[in-house]
This record gives C-alpha cells, structure tokens and sequence, in this order.
C-alpha cells in the first residue's frame, strides 16, 4: 500500500531503513508537539477507515459547539473533498494529498502547517487518512488519538486491528442511528471487543447526524483541552 513504511514488509522496505524512517518520524513529531504546546493548540489525530464518520464528526462538532475555534487537516490519497467539507461547516481547513502514502507523517503535518491559520486554534484535528493500520505507528506530535469505528464496520474490528485500538485515547462509535437496520450488530459486543485490546477502554457511542451523543464527545473534548 504504501512506498513510504513498506507497511510492515521487510521485502519492501529493510528494517534498518524503516527503523530510521520512524527515528526522524519522532524527531518531527517532537518538534511538533513543542509547537502547539507553546499556542495551547489542543491537536488530536482522528484515525478510522474510509467511510467510518471522521469527517462528519468533525463538522457535527463545529456545528454543535460554535464557540470553539476549529483548525483541520485532512491526508487522503486523493482530492480535497474532506477538507472542502471542514470549510463549509466553518473550520479552517486545509488538505494534505499524499498520493501513495496510506498514511500521514510528522513532516507532512509540519509542512501543511506553514499553509494553515491554526496558532489561536482551540483545537487542531489531524484527520488522517482512512486506514486501520499504517495511521497507529506515526506519531505526528498529538496530544490524543482518536479513532472513528462505525457500527456498519462489524463487531470485530478491534480484535482483528489491535494496533490501532491499542494507540487509542478514545474510540468513538459512529452511525448509531443505523442500528435499527443492523439487527446483528449489538454496540456491547463492540465494546468488549475494545476491552480485550484497549488498556483503558473509553468509549462514546454517538451520531453526527441526529446529535445524538454529542454532548459526551464536547465533554471528552473540553476535559482533554483542560487537561
């Protein structure tokens, strides 16, 4: 999938090149974190597949709390709908097209950051880019991450995606007001799915669309910017 990581193959890319790669990852992602510490930029990696929510969370939460002063990032592969999206709900946002990558990096991040108006920000969303795999291993230099996991997705995704559940500070389930026409997915199977491979499971169990929810992510939201 991607020419950057190998995605974990050896035959794609050696260790020793891919060990280096994350070496100067880290380095970017601390010089990144030193960067919003320094504004009081709250910065969250909103991590989840392609079709999960991560987006129309994000414009639910600019709908829903206007207060805040929303900055975004959104990779993807291809095109700039996410974050054309992001700026027609009101969030100041930019794209980062990575092409080949499947994932975003520290130096991706800094660099669209020179192109963005986020420094008076509440909160900077990295919405990487879909995909259960890659988005885990690369720090970018958040204070949270966050992953989307919608109840279309089935019930064993954490289980068969560890990684990716075990980096996360939180898992917000999306798309609830779908489960009336999913009666084979019960959201406590879910959960305990997160509890077999999350540390500390914390979970919020919301819909952008109806509101539902919501209110429990602006609290999550306002409780890691006092934090």
């Amino acid at each position: 999938m991607c020419d950057v990581c190998g995605c974990g193959d050896p035959q794609v890319v050696s260790l020793p090149m891919h060990e280096r790669v994350l070496s100067a990852n880290e380095h970017q992602a601390l010089h990144n974190r030193e960067h919003f510490r320094e504004h009081g930029v709250l910065c969250i990696n909103v991590m989840g597949s392609p079709g999960s929510g991560k987006t129309a969370l994000l414009e639910a939460t600019a709908r829903l709390a206007p207060a805040l002063s929303l900055a975004g990032l959104s990779g993807d592969l291809a095109t700039e709908h996410d974050a054309l999206r992001l700026q027609r709900a009101g969030v100041r946002a930019r794209a980062i097209t990575t092409g080949s990558a499947c994932h975003l990096d520290a130096e991706m991040v800094h660099r669209a950051l020179h192109h963005l108006e986020w420094n008076d920000a509440d909160c900077l969303f990295i919405e990487n880019v879909g995909n259960l795999v890659c988005p885990a291993i690369y720090d970018l230099g958040q204070r949270a991450n966050v992953v989307a996991l919608s109840v279309t997705e089935g019930e064993d995704k954490p289980l068969k995606y560890p990684v990716m559940f075990r980096a996360a500070d939180l898992v917000v389930l999306t798309k609830i007001d779908l489960l009336p026409h999913l009666p084979d997915v019960d959201p406590k199977r879910i959960e305990e799915a997160l509890g077999r491979v999350m540390p500390e499971p914390r979970l919020i169990v919301l819909s952008a669309r109806t509101g539902e929810g919501m209110d429990d992510w602006l609290a999550w939201l306002e409780k890691a910017r006092a934090g």
